[in-house]
């Protein structure tokens, strides 16, 4: 049986406030999951996943993205992810949300289950919607992951959970009959990864997430 993640509705539920988080920089151009949400349906569905809105990213029916033009996720730019502390299992877990998201662009997946261990139910849910995105060799467009914040929380079912607060620059994607394509605008992420180490490295073991315009308030 999975084991629960305890920190997510306390993230979710809390006033944001950036003084309560490490501030980061700009990540690397990614895309984020097709619909993300809580199990319980936190997330807005991909209709309305930050609103429609012009973009240079997106528009044309025809548009694909090739997954040869986008580089995976550089570990280097997230110093510290193999030290066993919990500053090394929040850098893991950032690493391992870019791996997601570029997942998301390009089907790749061999990368991302390396991050993750095999029965990590919640990932296969969080990354759903990549097998289809590949099918129809269909993927989103690239965009900007700008970091928000971190904290790490107690847990009893991990060594740590990290919450992980971002925002995603506006970008296009495809619709899900696959028909066509639309734009959306900056997207807000609440994430928490239950991250445990093991041999050498930390392995994501749980993951849920929340987004929307207004996650943040």
């Amino acid at each position: 049986m999975p084991r629960r993640l305890l920190a997510i509705a306390a993230a979710a539920a809390l006033t944001f406030t950036f003084a309560g988080c490490d501030v980061g920089g700009d990540g690397p151009a990614t895309e984020p999951p097709e619909q993300v949400g809580t199990s319980g349906g936190g997330g807005a569905g991909p209709s309305d996943g930050g609103g429609a809105a012009s973009s240079d990213n997106g528009g044309d029916d025809d548009q694909t993205i090739a997954a040869p033009d986008i580089p995976a996720p550089d570990p280097a730019d997230y110093a510290g992810m193999d030290e066993h502390t919990a500053d090394g299992a929040t850098q893991a877990f950032r690493y391992y949300i870019a791996v997601s998201m570029w997942a998301h662009q390009t089907g790749e997946t061999e990368l991302l289950n390396s991050l993750q261990s095999d029965d990590c139910e919640s990932c296969d849910e969080f990354n759903k919607d990549v097998p289809s995105l590949a099918e129809h060799d269909e993927y989103w467009s690239p965009f900007t992951i700008t970091d928000v914040g971190s904290k790490i929380h107690e847990s009893v079912n991990f060594d740590h959970e990290i919450g992980y607060y971002f925002t995603t620059s506006s970008h296009s994607r495809p619709l899900d009959t696959f028909d066509g394509r639309f734009d959306v605008d900056e997207v807000q992420y609440i994430t928490v990864g239950g991250m445990v180490w093991e041999r050498d490295g930390w392995t994501t073991e749980g993951v849920d997430a929340k987004w929307g315009d207004d996650v943040f308030s």
